[in-house]
């Protein structure tokens, strides 16, 4: 049999069960089977009672759309633009934690998905591969997500290596000074290196598909820090160093230290209120991010949606405003789009699928979200989504700035 015929015969059954999936809930199932509960719960968990976690997917649910009829629906387009970056809908994949060990070589599957579909990949400073890996095997004008660390040597060496790298934007998360409490992970003993448990033992025993996946992963641990870190160069020495290292003394002066040394596009993630909207607008950053860390760090805030047009109007024109927070769907895109979100992100989103189904799955996370996203736009009576506003949206379901 030729090659080629071997291949299509290897992926049918992968394309049989993808043609299946219709939803990222579907994803979401698959994923909690595949992956053993200590990384599934990573991801899929809040802060303490976790009502902001809940309140982000629930909120984007409650908004009620207006459909329109005889429209002409012909000739559609999702294509935006991200901080002047052409993108064929206006989503890029968020930045997650530990995301190669949701699935082996999980970043770079993803950033090769991303850049397929045409959308940012944003990799996260506390990845499995490195800077390195994913630029070697998805190529440049991936975006790079950094924390605030008290060693500064440490950040310029990051910098530069993502400077080096080729990334198209600094993504610097401001709203991890500290570590909020997430009960499921410490119950899982998810820590570094990781304690499991004895379930969690037994529970890896059930996950051959993933345990086979990750004997031939490129890497295990964090690649961005160990061996980057001065005197860290097992897991254990990293333990004690990444404990130190989120500085709560993260200020304004640091953002425009940070923004000097990059000198590239900027992007700021974690912004919840007009006053630092204002500020984000001031620091000269190219966007910034409503984010509330997908409700993982301080429970009993605000859904992302709920703020969002408070800080679309503090935030003025000087800035793009992004949304992050609950998206589950296209739909939920085109909410905050009609609010005035110029882009959205997704986490848990694609997560899911990478779980679920290595690359395939991220490519079939977007599928999704692209296809209800066009389809939902055009019954909404639009064909451009860069014409998209509040209007499609049903008056008293949707949240408004308040004076």
């Amino acid at each position: 049999m030729p090659p080629k015929d071997n291949v299509q015969r290897k992926l049918a059954p992968l394309m049989s069960d993808l043609a299946k999936i219709t939803c990222i809930e579907d994803l979401r199932r698959i994923a909690r089977r595949r992956v053993p509960r200590m990384f599934y719960d990573y991801c899929d968990s809040g802060a303490y009672t976790e009502s902001t976690y809940r309140a982000n997917e629930a909120d984007l649910q409650k908004i009620r759309f207006r459909q329109r009829v005889a429209v002409n629906m012909d000739g559609r387009s999702t294509a935006a633009t991200m901080i002047g970056q052409p993108v064929t809908m206006p989503v890029a994949l968020a930045p997650v934690g530990l995301t190669g060990m949701q699935h082996a070589d999980g970043e770079i599957l993803a950033a090769r998905a991303a850049r397929s579909f045409g959308v940012p990949f944003t990799l996260s400073t506390m990845s499995v591969n490195s800077i390195e890996d994913v630029a070697e095997h998805a190529g440049p004008g991936f975006w790079f997500q950094l924390y605030m660390m008290r060693d500064r040597g440490f950040m310029e060496r990051l910098i530069d290596r993502a400077q080096a790298a080729g990334c198209g934007a600094l993504v610097l998360t401001l709203d991890l000074q500290i570590l909020g409490q997430r009960h499921k992970d410490i119950k899982n003993g998810l820590s570094t290196p990781p304690r499991p448990t004895l379930a969690n033992l037994v529970n890896l025993a059930t996950k051959p598909r993933w345990c086979w996946h990750m004997l031939g992963a490129k890497r295990r641990y964090f690649g961005n820090l160990v061996g980057h870190v001065q005197g860290v160069s097992d897991l254990r020495n990293l333990s004690v160093w990444t404990a130190e290292q989120f500085d709560p003394r993260l200020s304004w002066a640091d953002v425009e230290w940070v923004k000097r040394r990059w000198g590239g596009k900027l992007i700021l993630k974690g912004i919840m209120e007009a006053e630092d909207a204002r500020a984000a607008a001031q620091s000269g950053a190219d966007a910034l991010i409503v984010s509330n860390h997908g409700g993982r760090q301080l429970d009993g805030a605000p859904s992302t949606i709920a703020t969002l047009p408070a800080i679309i109007e503090a935030a003025g024109r000087d800035i793009e405003v992004h949304f992050d927070g609950g998206i589950r769907g296209g739909q939920d895109v085109l909410r905050a789009i009609a609010l005035g979100a110029r882009a959205t992100y997704i986490g848990r989103a694609f997560v899911y699928g990478l779980a679920a189904f290595g690359e395939a799955g991220v490519t079939r996370a977007l599928q999704i979200i692209h296809k209800e996203l066009d389809i939902t736009m055009a019954f909404c009576g639009h064909t451009q989504i860069t014409q998209v506003d509040r209007a499609i949206l049903r008056p008293g379901t949707y949240p408004v700035a308040q004076p």
